[in-house]
């Protein structure tokens, strides 16, 4: 498992410094693993799991980190290569998976928040999620935090694709033209 969560990276004309630390933990830490780790697990030659941690907001991109952002949507496209990559490897037994939390309460966010916000999941509640996911050979094993549904997650997420497919500003779920639209779309019947 290749668990990486450098955080406060910063927007995107800001902190140089800040974003090569993120890219280099987030990034480069779980590519690293997966190169090394990986590799001597395929040599190896028996059935196992590959989990990258990703992030909602690799997903949905909400304001604030970009860096962060940009890191955890790396490591889902990188994820996403992998488990092509391994699927396609003759006779290999590993699967690769991308967990991705919802605000977790981890020793990280101990050190910024001294009280865990009734929002958020314990690392009990991701790992649990985790076994589910796996159990059900799920890629994406999305999970929720206390205060969004697996609905609004998914929604959220469909709406995140959407302003690429109808061509909407980016991130328009924060964009003031678009507030209505996006209430509408978060409360409309799911077809």
């Amino acid at each position: 498992m290749n668990n990486a969560a450098a955080f406060q990276g910063g927007d995107a004309l800001s902190n140089p410094d800040g974003w090569r630390r993120i890219m280099d933990g987030n990034v480069f830490g779980v590519l690293n693993g997966v190169q090394r780790i990986g590799r001597a697990m395929i040599d190896r030659g028996k059935s196992g799991f590959i989990i990258n941690t990703g992030s909602k907001q690799g997903i949905t991109s909400p304001p604030g980190d970009t860096a962060y952002n940009v890191s955890k949507a790396a490591v889902k496209t990188l994820t996403e290569g992998l488990a092509h990559t391994l699927r396609n490897l003759p006779s290999c037994g590993l699967s690769a998976h991308l967990l991705i939390p919802g605000f977790t309460y981890t020793g990280n966010a101990a050190r910024r928040l001294p009280t865990r916000p009734a929002a958020a999941w314990s690392p009990e509640q991701v790992a649990e999620r985790l076994i589910q996911g796996l159990e059900r050979n799920e890629f994406y094993i999305l999970c929720q935090d206390n205060e969004t549904t697996r609905d609004q997650d998914e929604r959220r997420i469909l709406w995140a694709a959407g302003d690429l497919v109808e061509n909407r500003p980016a991130l328009s779920r924060w964009h003031p033209d678009y507030k209505g639209a996006f209430e509408a779309f978060m409360k409309a019947p799911r077809s």
